[in-house]
């Protein structure tokens, strides 16, 4: 990661300009055992002191708050790192070739370099810490807004011109953001069951789907409305519980009544390879319409506790 961050680097054609060694390699962070053995102690002598109290019902939120630390604490070298760029390109703007313009210069790369390491650092322990969560709650960690972009999980190409470190910059965080492989498209929306068997065979339903359509398209990442509440939750589960990339169209609150339908039109664009349709509204059965008339195959889940559809038989 680190020597390939410099690789794009090498190329800046200024005068006076020396690329440095990043400020920091691996061996300066936390290696991978400690943050997986400190951070499962401290999360189970925490819940272990919730059990059993008062406290136990608002577990969950101090859960979801505990990997949001180390989400923040991402997001904000990431927003360290948005700076430095914004000075380089200035400096890049203003070349001149003087000493002290190279000293400015090579500042700013040593920033972005550190924001980088650490940024990537915090990430590793939010997604440790996301695993647990997934343990204790059943389901897959979302901060509130934004996206939980893992940028150590991108390979980014060496730049063979290498001056535009911004270009890299760039390329480097839409690939963050970019699933990768065949869409598939899962919808539905929250259900309640009279009995606990039901909604545990509704649920099974919902992975069993998921293992079929998985076996068909291997590659596929998963595209749903990201509904806590509702059967998305579920599918986010399998997701992060099989290893999934996820991609979340959450609505468009300022749209109004056309927020789902929208949503709607922005999944169908992504050409998916297969529509997994559960019980929900009447925005749910439009998206099965306005599938089937695109010839995107429907697998239709909207019989009783997910159980194959009449239509689908």
């Amino acid at each position: 990661m680190y020597d390939s961050f410099i690789q794009q680097l090498a190329g800046l054609d200024l005068s006076g300009l020396s690329i440095k060694p990043a400020p920091f390699d691996k061996t300066d962070f936390p290696c991978d055992d400690a943050i997986d053995q400190t951070l499962a102690g401290a999360w189970s002598d925490l819940f272990a002191m919730f059990a059993d109290t008062a406290l136990e019902a608002d577990a969950e939120d101090i859960a979801w708050g505990f990997v949001n630390l180390f989400h923040r604490a991402a997001s904000r070298k990431s927003s360290q790192l948005d700076r430095a760029s914004d000075e380089i390109r200035a400096l890049l703007a203003c070349a001149d070739g003087s000493e002290v313009h190279s000293s400015n210069l090579e500042e700013q790369i040593e920033r972005a370099q550190a924001a980088e390491a650490t940024m990537i650092a915090f990430e590793r322990m939010r997604e440790t810490a996301a695993a647990l969560y997934l343990d204790e709650i059943g389901t897959s960690w979302r901060p509130m807004t934004g996206s939980r972009s893992n940028h150590s999980a991108q390979v980014t190409s060496a730049v063979i011109n290498a001056r535009d470190f911004l270009r890299v910059r760039a390329e480097r965080r839409r690939a963050a953001h970019t699933p990768e492989g065949t869409p598939v498209v899962f919808a539905g929306g929250r259900s309640s069951f009279p009995t606990t068997d039901e909604a545990k065979a509704f649920a099974a339903n919902v992975w069993a789907t998921l293992d079929k359509v998985r076996d068909r398209v291997p590659d596929l990442f998963v595209v749903h409305g990201g509904d806590s509440k509702g059967v998305d939750r579920i599918a986010a589960s399998w997701a992060e519980r099989h290893d999934v990339q996820q991609l979340v169209f959450s609505l468009d609150r300022r749209l109004g009544a056309r927020a789902g339908f929208k949503r709607n039109e922005q999944m169908l664009k992504l050409e998916p390879r297969y529509v997994i349709a559960f019980p929900g509204n009447g925005v749910l059965e439009r998206l099965v319409i306005e599938a089937k008339a695109r010839r995107i195959t429907v697998v239709d889940r909207r019989g009783l506790t997910g159980s194959v559809s009449k239509s689908d038989r």
